[in-house]
């Protein structure tokens, strides 16, 4: 038995309008009728799996709630981190959870905002890992990279393939490109997918490991939790003292048991709405047209989602327009990034 654990604690402003304060991505429907979450629990349906366990932070539990209820039958374990810590303490507390469903427990750990298009090789991609890492291994997907990205940390694959996996030699950050084109001519690395899968009592005993102090606050979070009707509140003292940090520099790059398997399964960490654009089907003119009341004349190659109102253009190329109820982006495609420093202003204004 596989235990999904969804970590659903990110802001998503990158996604601005839409994705904002109370709604950040993985609540939206970016990419079909069902929200980013809802996706990327049912990606896993078929496979043998215990009830899922949800971390978020307060303010979007009953939205936790609700969406994962409209998916599932078997009622999730929502952890509720009281403030913001990265991804390794939220990871810590939700194996110590799995570990009450089933002591020996195999959890895959995923992020909530991810599109996969090929659900089928990726659950062979986590039954593969499954394997692994019921033999002690900690285990990351490793996205085999379509073209020499910039934007995403990479893991080399060291030694021959065995048992659908590879050594884990090392993550490397963000590359500049010549580096990038480097990785992807050598055929040694892959995108750091931030999914991985582990035995949640190995994964707390390397945590022990590398970060005692962090090991122990986090199982005494869960430990001194409070149940409140369908939510458990990690301990907000002991989760407090936590000094965050991600599961990659906390222990992954310090196991000596980590694994990968390729995955090429059509992923995207949908960034930015450029991002959203590459992965859209596109109409004859390049464009990525969402909403009822959209008017397009001599527009190209541009990504435009409607709200309330009717959106009409005229002679533009290469545009991202996003409405929303109350704010509208209008951006130069290759300038979509610069979106999140839009939401850091007009968060300093409030």
């Amino acid at each position: 038995m596989i235990i999904p654990i969804i970590l659903s604690g990110g802001a998503g402003t990158r996604l601005w309008p839409l994705s904002w304060g109370d709604h950040p991505k993985q609540f939206l429907p970016l990419v079909t009728k069902n929200t980013m979450i809802q996706e990327t629990l049912l990606r896993l349906k078929g496979l043998e799996l215990g009830a899922p366990i949800i971390s978020c932070g307060e303010d979007h539990r009953f939205m936790v709630a609700q969406q994962i209820g409209e998916v599932s039958e078997v009622k999730p374990t929502i952890l509720l981190e009281p403030m913001a810590k990265n991804t390794a303490p939220a990871i810590a507390a939700a194996c110590c959870a799995a570990m009450k469903q089933d002591k020996d427990a195999v959890v895959v750990v995923l992020p909530s905002d991810h599109v996969i298009a090929d659900k089928e090789a990726f659950q062979k991609a986590v039954l593969t890992a499954a394997n692994n890492a019921a033999q002690g291994y900690l285990v990351t997907f490793g996205i085999v990279p379509t073209f020499p990205a910039t934007g995403y940390g990479y893991v080399k694959a060291a030694g021959d393939e065995s048992d659908g996996a590879f050594t884990l030699e090392k993550f490397v950050e963000k590359p500049c490109l010549e580096k990038a084109q480097e990785y992807l001519a050598s055929g040694e690395y892959a995108w750091n997918s931030g999914m991985f899968v582990f035995k949640a009592a190995i994964f707390l005993e390397e945590l022990k490991t590398f970060n005692p102090e962090m090991a122990e606050l986090s199982i005494q979070a869960f430990e001194k939790a409070v149940v409140d009707t369908d939510f458990i509140r990690l301990d907000k003292d002991s989760f407090g003292q936590i000094k965050g940090d991600s599961i990659d520099y906390a222990v992954m790059e310090k196991t000596s048991k980590g694994r990968v398997v390729k995955l090429n399964a059509g992923w995207d960490d949908v960034g930015s709405w450029s991002a959203l654009y590459d992965i859209s089907q596109k109409d004859e003119n390049q464009n990525v047209i969402k909403g009822d009341d959209v008017i397009t004349l001599d527009t190209t190659s541009s990504y435009i989602r409607g709200g309330k109102r009717t959106i009409a253009t005229i002679g533009l190329d290469d545009v991202v327009i996003v409405d929303s109820d109350d704010s509208l982006l209008i951006a130069a495609k290759g300038k979509i990034q610069d979106v999140k420093k839009i939401a850091e202003i007009i968060k300093s204004r409030s």
